[in-house]
């Protein structure tokens, strides 16, 4: 397959990076495509639809050998559940499908770029292909969602200590809160006094979770 475009956002690295799609819809990516697909009729009819699919490259997780189960975050990691049975990125064929809402579109230097919201893809990621959501085709309101159905969905309060949010621009402060309240400590680790790191727009960001509090401790530039 051939990549058509890659993905630019705030996510410098795989931690941090929402675990679905659409859970941090303030966080704005840009889709840039590859100067062979940088055709405007590609793009004709597609500010119609709000929502569109992304099929992509897990390229930072590929290996050349795959196990049939994996341990999803979401059971604290101790339960194995079968790789086809998960969303997992350790699979036989690393591609990843997310569903992102389609905030518009911009002409720039480097041909006409999609605006999404809500992407799980970290920055650069390599894009194979782009879809139409299709509400009446997609969405299936009786569906069930198996072992994810029987546990919990952690979140958390979002707090900055004092002077902290003002290494931040406005917008970098509402993306990154839509990022933490979704808690992206591995659902094992609830150590009050362990710090944890991870990279956001050029910064690198630390924080504490301690009674459902998530707060931001320091803020670093990259």
């Amino acid at each position: 397959m051939k990549i058509i475009a890659r993905i630019h956002n705030a996510f410098d690295e795989k931690f941090g990076v929402p675990r679905q799609s659409g859970l941090a819809e303030e966080v704005i990516s840009t889709i840039v495509f590859e100067p062979e697909y940088r055709v405007e009729e590609a793009l004709r009819g597609i500010e119609a639809f709000s929502h569109i699919w992304l099929i992509w490259a897990f390229d930072r997780t590929e290996r050349e050998t795959w196990s049939p189960t994996v341990r999803p975050p979401r059971l604290g990691g101790n339960e194995r559940v079968g790789v086809f049975a998960t969303r997992s990125p350790f699979r036989p064929n690393a591609i990843g499908l997310s569903c992102v809402r389609l905030a518009g579109t911009e002409k720039t230097r480097e041909g006409t770029v999609l605006k999404v919201a809500g992407a799980d893809l970290v920055d650069g990621t390599p894009i194979y292909d782009i879809k139409p959501y299709l509400p009446y085709a997609d969405c299936r309101p009786e569906a069930t969602g198996g072992f994810t159905d029987r546990t919990d969905k952690r979140t958390v309060e979002v707090a900055f200590e004092p002077g902290i949010a003002e290494k931040l621009t406005e917008e970098e402060e509402k993306a990154l809160r839509s990022v933490l309240k979704e808690d992206p400590r591995p659902a094992y680790q609830d150590d009050p006094e362990r710090v944890y790191g991870f990279g956001f727009a050029g910064k690198q960001i630390r924080f504490r979770v301690r009674d459902g509090v998530l707060t931001v401790i320091e803020i670093e530039r990259g």
